[in-house]
């Protein structure tokens, strides 16, 4: 089962948005466009996310 982690790979400030594109199977890119676009309501979620998911290691 997949489990939603913070990327450590593909980040540019927390990993949120890498993350959720890893478990999803979408471009990162996707993900970062629809949180600018759908400001300020994501940018709680991503503050809410990036303080309570945990790190994917990098294997």
């Amino acid at each position: 089962m997949k489990q939603l982690t913070k990327s450590s790979t593909d980040k540019a400030l927390f990993g949120v948005c890498g993350g959720i594109a890893d478990f999803f199977g979408i471009s990162s890119f996707i993900v970062r466009l629809i949180f600018f676009f759908t400001n300020p309501v994501s940018f709680w979620v991503y503050i809410f996310l990036a303080w309570s998911l945990k790190e994917k290691h990098a294997l």
